[in-house]
């Protein structure tokens, strides 16, 4: 009989041990006058629980602030870029750079750039049935 009442009290306080070895050091601990070390720990956890918040908030206020999304000049093609790099069109691979939060292309000196005008042509004979 004695043995099944061991069995009992072991099943109720099984998980207890530990959680009651904690308690019983931070009391310990704070009434010894080294309560800091326990308002330490608290404090790094709440560190560790706000550090991935804080890492990600800033790394997408990071983003917003460097990457450009535009149209490639040559190709159109619409993709994102860093600012204040040189990188190429993934469509067509030309050398573009970012100037005033657009995509332009890198020109060696003394290259004009021209944009192509398509113009519509008519006959005299056309002009002259009308």
């Amino acid at each position: 009989m004695n043995d099944r009442l061991n069995q009992l009290l072991q099943y109720n306080i099984s998980g207890t041990g530990c959680w009651l070895t904690v308690i019983l050091l931070a009391i310990f601990l704070s009434s010894v006058g080294l309560g800091w070390i326990v308002n330490g720990f608290f404090i790094l956890l709440g560190f560790l629980l706000v550090l991935p918040i804080l890492t990600i908030w800033g790394v997408q206020w990071w983003l917003k602030r460097n990457f450009i999304q535009g149209e490639c000049p040559v190709c159109n093609y619409e993709f994102t870029g860093f600012k204040n790099t040189e990188f190429s069109c993934p469509n067509c691979s030309e050398s573009l750079q970012v100037v005033s939060g657009q995509f332009s292309r890198i020109a060696p000196p003394g290259t004009i750039d021209v944009n192509a005008v398509e113009v519509t042509t008519t006959t005299l004979d056309e002009e002259t049935d009308n």
